[in-house]
């Protein structure tokens, strides 16, 4: 075992640290967007272009700042923070409790997190299910919401793309109370059925032994050479292997899972969200956790792999 692995596994932190603010005492939404600075307001204000007025698209600006979140069409219809969010309260009485709330992208995309009252146990290892919704004001998107399911002993992702389960859908906004709390009741019997259905395919996947020579072969495929590649780069991607490969081998909190695809899963999970990128960007950690809700590539590919061997 590499002699770094004890620092290296224990440092892992859930993909939104250090994005949002914490709002574990927020009472309802409106609370936890005050606490994490998003209590402002979207205006539409008209375009000009050397004085002429161009038709057929506004502005949307943030009220605080009178900074420009997105150019949009005439039939573009702001759906407020408060008023995106507030179906969710209706969660809170399930027992859904907010976490955390912030903002990607300088403001065009808002998000609130609230953990589900249900924790998994499944062949002994605790999951917890975290709800992400998201709002945006660049034209981009509808309200999103979105199951991201966390392996508590080591903050690992566990969003797989199931066939059998959607894991993120659209949210449609109304401003019918008796709608909202349809809409929260639905948002719940979603999240559970991706739940139950994520359980039974983390069953099917322990049964999915892998020898080791065959954990390499996936992460070559997982991380070739490309042609035309620098030395340098060739060496990076060697790093690159070797990391994935000391997550899958050495990685402590997987030593007692036994050699299959369940641990190659969250070995992948473990390189995608945890591990320390070639060149970290400015908008690395923004990336990262946009992944949770939009999905991860690389995760979805490992796990196609895996039950494409089957």
């Amino acid at each position: 075992m590499s002699a770094n692995v004890e620092s290296m596994f224990y440092v892992r932190e859930t993909p939104w640290h250090g994005l949002g603010t914490r709002v574990n005492m927020a009472p309802n939404s409106g609370e936890a967007l005050v606490l994490a600075g998003l209590d402002w307001t979207v205006q539409q204000e008209p375009i000009y272009a050397k004085g002429e007025r161009i038709s057929g698209y506004k502005a949307n600006v943030r009220s605080s700042d009178n900074k420009v979140l997105g150019v949009v069409t005439d039939r573009y219809k702001v759906v407020q923070n408060q008023d995106a969010f507030a179906f969710t309260d209706a969660l809170l009485g399930e027992g859904v409790r907010y976490e955390t709330a912030g903002s990607l992208q300088d403001g065009r995309k808002v998000w609130i997190l609230a953990r589900m009252p249900r924790e998994f146990v499944i062949s002994g290892e605790h999951i917890s299910p975290y709800l992400v919704f998201s709002n945006t004001h660049d034209g981009s998107g509808a309200i999103r919401a979105a199951v991201t399911p966390i392996r508590v002993v080591c903050n690992n992702t566990l969003n797989l793309a199931l066939a059998t389960a959607k894991r993120s859908w659209s949210m449609i906004h109304t401003g019918n109370v008796g709608d909202k709390l349809e809409e929260a009741k639905n948002t719940l019997l979603m999240a559970d059925r991706y739940m139950e259905n994520l359980g039974k395919e983390f069953e099917n996947l322990r049964m999915i032994k892998l020898t080791d020579e065959k954990v390499q072969e996936y992460i070559e495929v997982l991380l070739p050479y490309e042609d035309g590649w620098t030395p340098q780069q060739e060496k990076n991607n060697k790093r690159l292997r070797e990391d994935l490969s000391r997550r899958y081998f050495d990685a402590p909190d997987l030593t007692g899972i036994g050699k299959n695809a369940y641990r190659f899963i969250n070995a992948v999970s473990d390189f995608a969200t945890h591990a320390k990128p070639i060149r970290r960007t400015r908008n690395y950690k923004e990336n990262l956790f946009a992944r949770t809700i939009d999905g991860n590539p690389l995760i979805d590919k490992a796990y196609q792999i895996v039950r494409a061997a089957t």
